[in-house]
This record gives C-alpha cells, structure tokens and sequence, in this order.
C-alpha cells in the first residue's frame, strides 16, 4: 500500500511551470530557476524576467485606465471562485496547496487556511477599503454632499508594485485592496513560494481583469529594483536590512519583523491566559510577523517560561504534507543554520527549551523546527527583537522601571492587564503598530483592525473639491 507521504513525493515530482504573466500574456523566460521542496524535490521552474521586461510591462500598465468600480467588485467575486476552484497552471485548489506547503515548509493545514483567506478578502477587497476611507471625503467626486465643498479620497499614483515574502499565502491578503481601489499591480513573488502570487493574479485574468491590470513578474535583484524605480508605489517585506534600505523613501512602504510581544502585569494571573500567550506563540506555524517573539512580566516569568515550555513541547514534529502538523519544516542544513544562530543569540539566557533541541530530523533530508522558550534575567532589547521563522519565544522580567523600551518597535503588543494607563502609554508610542487589550492573540487579525495603519492609507490622499 502506498503511503500519503509516498503518493505525495511522486505528485511532486512533476515539474509545474511558473511562467511570468505580462500586459501580453504568459512568458516563459530562458532563464529559469528550479523551485525545490523543504525536502530539495524539485516542483517547479520559475520563469526570471530581466529588468527591460520588468520596466516594460510596468509601463504598460501605466498606460491602461482602471476598470470602473463596479467591473472591479463583480471581477473581485469571480476571481475568489476561480482562485479557489479552477485548474491552473495544471493544479486544482488542493494540488497547489500541496505545492505552496511544500516549498515554503508552512503545514499544509495552516495553508489551506491561509489560501482560504486570500480567496475570501478577494472577494471583500472593496468593502475592506472602506474603515480606511475618512468619513468626510467621498469615493466619487460625482457624489451630491461634496457639490459645494469637500474632499475626494483618490490614488497617489497609478502603478503598485509589491514584493512578496514567502510567509504563506496570507501574505497576498492585501494588495487585492489596491486593485479594488483602481491602481495596476505588479507583483514580484518571493522564490521560497511563488505559487500563490501566480495563482491569484491568473485568477484575475480570467475573471474580468485585463493583462494590465495585475502582472506577474518574478525577476532577480536587479529587476526587483527596476520594480520600485518603475512603479508609483511599492510595498516590500524583509528583515531589518530591507526596512532599513527603505526608510527614508516616501514613496515605498515597508513591511519588516513583526517583534509582536505580549505583556502582563503583576495583578493579573498568568496562568487563566496560557492559552492564548500559547496560541499567540505557536499559531500558524510560528512564521507569520503578528506570532509573539516576547513574554514581559510584572514580576519573576520562571514558572510562566516552564508552563509556556510544558505545552509547546508537546507539538509532535512531523513532515509538512501531514494534516495535523503544526510546526514549520526546513532542509536540514537550513534548520542547523537556524538553530545556531538562535543558540548564538541566546547566550546568556536560561534555555528552558534551547536551541540543542530545535531541529527535528524527519528523513528525505529535511526537519521540523521545535518550539525554543529562553528565559532572561532582564528585558535586553536586542534579544527581546529577534525575531525567527518558528515559533520561537523569550520571556523576561518587566517592571514599570523599564518604561517602554522593551516594547518599543512591536506590531502588536497585547496588554493583559487593569491599567488603563499603562494601555494609553501603549497607544502613545509612536514605534507599536497596534494594541491589543486583555485576552486577544497577538496573530489575531480582522478587516476593521490595520496591520500595520491600513493599507490604503499609504496608497491614498485627500483632495478638496468644489464644482458649480
């Protein structure tokens, strides 16, 4: 009888083609890099487009008006279906989430999820747009309550480029709301999981939008730069070396390490939260930005850091295409990487589960990463920041002594405590995205609630407007 793991390894040897997706249509370029599994099967080639087909395809979709709004909601809806029941590039829904879990070593059940999700914020992109959109502006400088003075929401520009991690599919959640808004999107997909990028963007096509409206275009350094030269607006995402590259650049929005933390304060019983400080660590993999990277405590964290440890040390490592795995999966040289250098960093801390135990080796050359809890004698900064693909946590003392440091420089910090003084100290710092009060996950995520500010507030601006 063959085995899941063994019809899966024979799926995956058949190669898919990834080809670019340009204003004229599909182009299979000559060079071409072979996408591998965790495991180092090789499931795809993904066409690189060189710079001159990056600059082109992105000039001509400046040159293409968008789509009236209402071709743009109804394209939306039919692409989430096609997104989600059509064959494409030869792989049904379920294939593909196969292949997306397979190279980028997300369980296959966390990505199913995520690949749901995109489907469905596809299908509300418009109406997400809308929390965004100041109350007294309008969408349509057509609209009555503006005849004699007002604002007009519109685009600051015309063409929106993003460059894609490889996270998971939840990272494509997004930029569907700029086509909602009538921007051009051109769309570099990360190597480590191309697959959701060309699924959603051929989803696209045949459902309404033009060639011009969303492009495909993944492409090496130097085309990825020629992407944010050609375009209006960028979105990037990448460690601290891409959000420092882009600091000082207006026209590009960065989306860097999450360094979600969670804090609770002395009066409140750690133990009545431990499901959601564990959820908060462990959910999706450990891998996505909004994960906690640090427990603060108002007082000595010894005995939180072995609870937290007792339960992330029963998540059983198994290979990704399993239906109850839970932890992210790497080759076995890349999971050595990963522990050595979390070993490195966490000299000087109480290794309650350390960076010895972290890989978990699963055959066919590949591993699951386990959870690492390190416990520190101070809230050190540095340390408290680093951030890494699994669900990887430091808990530490905390006390109002230390003020915001240890928190500063957070998408999201959930307060569990009774002092609404502390929760305004929280909203006032200019460096945490986003504050979550008493018993919310810091992964929790919603349309009404920025990820870091909404998305169209960067993409977007006020213009006044008067007619006679």
């Amino acid at each position: 009888m063959t085995s899941v793991a063994g019809e899966y390894a024979s799926r995956a040897t058949d190669l898919v083609y990834l080809d670019a997706l340009g204003p004229n249509g599909p182009y299979r370029t000559r060079n071409r890099q072979t996408i591998t599994s965790t495991a180092g099967v090789p499931v795809a080639e993904l066409s690189i487009a060189p710079p001159l087909y990056v600059s082109r395809s992105i000039g001509a979709q400046r040159k293409t008006q968008p789509l009236p709004v209402r071709q743009r909601r109804t394209a939306l809806a039919d692409a989430a279906d096609a997104f989600r029941c059509a064959v494409i590039a030869g792989l049904d829904f379920d294939t593909y989430v196969e292949r997306a879990s397979a190279v980028s070593g997300l369980p296959i059940a966390v990505t199913r999820a995520g690949a749901h999700r995109v489907a469905h914020v596809v299908t509300s992109a418009i109406d997400a747009v809308r929390p965004a959109c100041p109350t007294g502006a309008a969408l349509d400088w057509r609209e009555p309550r503006i005849r004699h003075g007002g604002a007009v929401w519109t685009r600051r520009g015309d063409v929106f480029a993003v460059h894609a991690s490889g996270n998971g599919p939840g990272i494509h959640a997004s930029w569907p709301q700029a086509l909602a808004l009538g921007y051009r999107v051109a769309v570099r997909p990360s190597r480590r999981e191309p697959f959701t990028a060309h699924r959603l963007v051929h989803a696209l096509r045949t459902s309404g939008f033009r060639p011009e409206d969303a492009t495909y275009l993944p492409t090496e350094h130097g085309g990825a730069d020629e992407i944010i030269r050609s375009a209006d607006l960028a979105m990037v995402y990448g460690d601290q070396h891409v959000v420092d590259k882009y600091a000082t650049d207006p026209t590009v929005f960065v989306n860097g390490p999450g360094r979600s933390k969670m804090l609770i304060t002395a009066e409140q019983d750690w133990r009545d939260y431990l499901d959601v400080v564990v959820d908060s660590i462990a959910n999706q993999g450990g891998m996505a930005c909004v994960n906690t990277t640090a427990v603060l405590y108002e007082g000595d964290p010894t005995a939180l850091a072995g609870a937290i440890a007792d339960r992330l040390s029963t998540i059983e490592p198994l290979p990704t295409e399993d239906e109850r795995a839970l932890l992210p999966t790497r080759s076995i040289d890349k999971a050595g990487q990963l522990a050595d250098f979390l070993a490195a960093k966490a000299a000087g801390t109480i290794p309650v589960l350390g960076a010895d135990q972290v890989v978990a080796p699963l055959g066919n050359g590949r591993a699951a990463l386990r959870p690492a809890v390190h416990l520190m004698a101070a809230p050190d900064v540095d340390t408290l920041n680093t951030e890494l693909p699994f669900p990887c946590v430091w808990v530490s003392p905390w006390s109002r002594r230390d003020d915001m440091a240890a928190l500063r420089r957070s998408l999201v910090v959930t307060a569990i405590t009774s002092d609404e003084a502390l929760v305004d100290e929280l909203l006032a710092e200019p460096t945490i995205a986003n504050v979550y009060w008493g018993r919310h996950p810091t992964s929790y995520e919603a349309p009404e609630i920025p990820h870091d500010g909404f998305l169209a507030d960067f993409l977007m601006r006020n213009k006044g407007f008067i007619r006679d």
